[in-house]
């Protein structure tokens, strides 16, 4: 069966996004250059550059295989309304999934068909049936929780998570949106899997014990 991971960035004080994050302002509250600090790590991978970015060179080596090895494993995404709706001012046409994406909302919409093979599908019904949509079109290769926070948090409460890949970066946001709260007692048990250090963040792999 595909597993369902969570790979994303994270400050150092343990917040995914910065207060005040609101696509096209990025000075308000200084979240553009917060965020930024957090996420150079991977604008500077060949991968990322080639892909998503249309730009040649960048660094190789294993912090690159793991941003490839991300992309390829990858074949459904789900997220919540908040960073749909973010990204869809801020993403290129070419959506940079390349996968269907289910969406949880209470929006009823038509599915989004971006160029590159990303699909975005709305779902209305929770995120139990956003995962069972996710299974089937993924096949065999896994199911990322893209985000936000309170997504992750939706299914590490279900206890359907199997592997938290966070790169952890040495920023301090001092507020704006933490990873782990809301989270039900007793919490899913993971264990310490790799380790990777890099110029710009250390990557943490966790895996289901």
């Amino acid at each position: 069966m595909s597993k369902v991971f969570v790979n994303i960035g994270l400050s150092l004080d343990g917040y995914m996004a910065p207060e005040g994050m609101t696509m096209g302002r990025p000075e308000y509250k200084g979240w553009g250059a917060k965020w930024g600090a957090m996420m150079a790590w991977i604008l500077n991978q060949q991968y990322f550059r080639e892909k998503l970015l249309k730009l040649d060179g960048g660094e190789t080596g294993p912090v690159n295989d793991l941003v490839r090895q991300t992309a390829e494993r990858s074949g459904a995404n789900i997220m919540g309304k908040r960073m749909f709706d973010q990204g869809e001012i801020a993403w290129p046409e070419e959506a940079p999934f390349h996968t269907p994406v289910y969406v949880l909302t209470h929006e009823k919409r038509e599915p989004w068909v971006r160029p590159g093979g990303t699909t975005f599908h709305f779902v209305n019904d929770g995120p139990e049936r956003a995962l069972e949509l996710a299974r089937e079109s993924a096949g065999n290769r896994d199911i990322r929780v893209s985000g936000g926070a309170d997504v992750i948090q939706q299914y590490l409460n279900l206890d359907v998570i199997d592997e938290l890949e966070i790169a952890l970066a040495p920023v301090l946001f001092g507020s704006g949106r933490r990873l782990f709260e809301n989270l039900h007692e007793p919490g899913p048990a993971f264990r310490i899997d790799r380790i990777l250090d890099g110029s710009a963040a250390t990557h943490l792999r966790y895996v289901r014990q």
